[in-house]
């Protein structure tokens, strides 16, 4: 039997976004219905933030072994058991799992059904045995890894976030393909924890951060041991007897064991009926307007479906707007002036507001201050001298951006946040 619910909200996705309005809209007393297909918590507890910084701080820990000399301590290889490395990388997620569980959804009063959800008309969704007419609905399906078309990539086996925190060996050597901030993150951990790695990149790593600060974090990287290969194009990919061969254009040729592709990520817009109800996509997610509205008006769209920039703390933020918007029915709208990033690699890379070449031609005349780590006492004694802090300010002294490089950076950002 199909049975009809008519909520005030409908939430297509049980992501950080997802989550955040239904929880936001039953705490506020509101009728809401929460569809998810997959786990709840989406991308960000369970293939995403919490595993990949699980796996770091692991991977820290092991650099700790090796770099401690300076400090009067003997520097030593650590032994390193991957398959207990990975029970404390899903420890984490089970640990986290409960906050974001169909259990604790369910008491806060939210109607949670496990099931692909497809619109099928401009204001309904159906999904498994139900039947959704509500008032409002919500798309916060997120993204997945994008899969570039090389050719004999669908005839090796290769790893994505999604199921690179399976692995319980340790791979002998990982070619990751995309030196973005996943790509470097998963990099430098695999090394530390004793894997050959190397990265191709198309274009430049970390290119969409400031150079002079990427160039500070790639140096420690590559001084690790991770081969980085930059401005390279793959020609194919074919099976070797060590495993994998990426062969370049240039005719070089790169041989491992495990292949990362981490080459960006692609709205989950598939099989959602947009079409059926009258919203507007593209390759790049769903089109919406400053209020996060799309081309029908019942529907909202937030998060990395969105086709905005494609982090948690965003899909949080935009929450709160639609949250604003449907609730309250304030005139909320996105602002992308103050959205910071930080890259965990080791040392940091953070960012927010305009970085200096989009400054100088926004603005034209605009200063730019800078300190190393090394004019710090604190880095000094922690003998963490290896990065700077860049700020970008207009003629008169407003903030127009900031980044940070070193030690702690995600944290020293904040202020920085704050102040644009």
């Amino acid at each position: 039997m199909t049975s009809v619910l008519t909520p005030d909200i409908c939430v297509i996705g049980a992501g950080s976004g997802g989550l955040s309005v239904a929880a936001a809209a039953a705490q506020f007393g509101v009728d809401v219905v929460l569809v998810e297909k997959g786990e709840m918590g989406g991308d960000c507890l369970n293939t995403g933030c919490v595993p990949s910084k699980a796996l770091i701080a692991a991977a820290k820990r092991a650099h700790i072994f090796r770099s401690s000399a300076g400090f009067g301590i003997a520097a030593s290889e650590p032994e390193i058991d991957f398959s207990a490395v990975n029970r404390h990388v899903h420890g984490v997620i089970g640990a986290i799992a409960p906050h974001d569980s169909v259990e604790r959804f369910t008491g806060l009063g939210v109607h949670v059904i496990e099931a692909p959800g497809r619109f099928t008309g401009p204001d309904e969704v159906v999904a498994g045995d139900y039947v959704i007419k509500a008032r409002r609905f919500v798309v916060a399906t997120g993204s997945s890894a994008g899969i570039p078309p090389i050719q004999g990539v669908d005839d090796v086996p290769f790893m994505t976030n999604e199921s690179l925190f399976n692995l319980q060996d340790l791979p002998e050597h990982l070619i990751v393909i995309g030196g973005g901030p996943i790509g470097m993150e998963m990099a430098q951990a695999h090394r530390r924890l004793g894997a050959a790695v190397t990265v191709l990149e198309m274009l430049k790593p970390l290119g969409h951060d400031d150079p002079e600060a990427s160039a500070i974090v790639l140096k420690q990287v590559q001084s690790e041991g991770v081969n980085i290969k930059s401005e390279v194009r793959i020609a194919k990919i074919e099976k070797a007897k060590t495993g994998i061969r990426v062969v370049l254009e240039n005719g070089e040729a790169v041989e491992g064991s495990h292949l990362l592709i981490a080459a960006g990520r692609s709205p989950n817009v598939e099989s959602l009926g947009l079409d059926e109800a009258g919203i507007e996509y593209d390759r790049r997610g769903i089109t919406v307007d400053a209020g996060l509205r799309t081309a029908n008006r019942k529907v909202y769209a937030i998060g990395d479906v969105a086709g905005s920039y494609q982090f948690t703390h965003m899909a949080n933020y935009h929450a709160g707007i639609v949250i604003r918007s449907i609730l309250f029915r304030l005139p909320a709208k996105v602002n992308l002036r103050a959205v910071p990033w930080v890259t965990y690699t080791e040392p940091e890379l953070a960012h927010v507001g305009l970085q200096e070449e989009a400054a100088r031609k926004q603005y034209r005349d605009v200063k730019v201050l800078c300190k190393t780590f090394a004019d710090n006492d604190r880095a000094v004694a922690e003998r963490e001298t290896e990065g700077l802090v860049k700020v970008i300010t207009s003629r008169k002294g407003r903030i127009l951006g900031a980044t940070v490089v070193g030690r702690h950076a995600g944290e020293i950002i904040q202020p920085w946040v704050l102040a644009i």
